[in-house]
């Protein structure tokens, strides 16, 4: 039997008894939340073709990637092209391309080392890689491939990707589960890869500065584990985000509905495709079920899907209200949604900030603001301010 065989008959028996001894009951999903007032929207820069992350260097200037291949310097409303130099090749297909970028921490001074998530390959078999290269202040060179995210896949669905530093140095990069039905991997659907330990799609991995397997990562002990994974369980996240204890946050794509918002820790199983809120695609039928012991249940599961990307911790001082948030930018809902926290970690208010146009990403900015961009052909880099 398969990794993903094994566990799924596990989790059948689990079922049986958690139905049979009226176990967790899961939480209720959330529908579209109230529309807040008392800020407004400032255009810091146009003309960025189909942005989808943005990193700030030390100097405040801003590095924003562009989907089909492009890299962008944004310097006050000034847009630059930055050329960049030995990138592998690049899979631009449905939602493949150039996707997150980050700087590494270390590196205040010239010459940081630029990190970039992209999909790599063609139709037929592509998936997600890490690359490095340096900044200049005028391109970025030296590119190498740190990371390569295995089994291959075909079609241009699911690679995740959205990367961040922890702490101690190390990265997490969130890697997605390879597609919809049909799609297929091997003898399983790619969405099954989610709760296969011998595969790094739909998990998150963590990995050196250099890309390597971190070391302590908590699932390397299990038979048949990849050294990298971090977490498993998960469809396809591109919200990722550490706050200033360290805590891991992120959005995650459900299927129809079912778009989540979670906590994660080292270890855990966050149940994809056994555990969800949403439903099939084509059949509209339940996928999995809502609970599943042993797994992690989400803060936020959203019915009907606002299709999270990006996700931001909120820590500035000009909404003060808003401090201890997340921010979760929306490319269906056109929004981004703020998600408060009690003292003990409970979700206890949801209100939306109405953009009107897709939102790729969200950051807080090193100047405390809140930063979004555009998911457009031409998008725009925003800036939310007191109204």
């Amino acid at each position: 039997m398969t990794s993903y065989q094994l566990i799924a008959a596990s989790v059948a028996s689990l079922i049986t008894m958690a139905c049979s001894s009226a176990m967790a009951q899961g939480l209720e999903p959330s529908g579209e939340p109230p529309a807040v007032k008392g800020w407004k929207l400032e255009t810091v820069a146009d003309g960025l073709p189909q942005p989808w992350g943005m990193a700030w260097l030390a100097d405040g200037r801003m590095l924003v990637t562009g989907k089909k291949g492009s890299l962008h310097l944004v310097s006050g409303k000034q847009v630059t092209n930055v050329p960049v130099e030995g990138l592998p090749s690049l899979f631009t297909e449905g939602q493949g391309g150039l996707l997150d970028i980050a700087i590494h921490p270390a590196d205040k001074g010239p010459n940081p080392r630029v990190y970039m998530t992209m999909a790599s390959g063609t139709m037929d078999a592509n998936r997600t890689v890490l690359v490095q290269g340096v900044f200049d202040g005028r391109r970025v060179h030296g590119i190498k491939t740190l990371f390569t995210a295995s089994p291959s896949k075909s079609g241009g669905e699911h690679f995740g990707s959205r990367i961040v530093f922890l702490k101690d140095g190390t990265l997490l990069m969130s890697i997605g589960d390879g597609g919809n039905p049909p799609q297929r991997v091997g003898n399983m659907l790619a969405r099954e890869q989610a709760q296969n330990l011998g595969s790094d799609n739909g998990a998150i991995l963590r990995l050196t500065a250099d890309g390597k397997p971190a070391p302590g990562n908590p699932l390397a002990g299990q038979q048949g584990a990849l050294p990298e994974l971090w977490s498993i369980g998960h469809r396809n996240i591109q919200g990722l985000t550490v706050d200033p204890q360290g805590r891991v946050w992120a959005s995650e794509h459900g299927p129809r509905g079912g778009d989540e918002i979670n906590l994660i820790e080292g270890g855990k199983n966050y149940g994809w495709p056994l555990q969800s809120y949403g439903a099939d695609y084509r059949s509209r039928e339940p996928i999995g079920v809502k609970v599943v012991p042993g797994m992690v249940q989400p803060l936020v599961a959203w019915v009907p899907s606002p299709a999270p990307s990006g996700l931001a911790w909120y820590t500035g001082k000009g909404f003060p209200q808003w401090q201890g948030s997340l921010f979760s930018g929306g490319l269906a809902s056109k929004d981004i949604r703020r998600v408060a926290f009690d003292a003990q970690g409970k979700v206890v208010k949801q209100e939306r900030l109405e953009i009107g146009k897709r939102v790729r990403d969200v950051r807080q900015g090193p100047d405390g603001q809140l930063y979004a961009l555009t998911d457009e052909a031409q998008g725009s880099l925003l800036r939310i301010v007191p109204q």
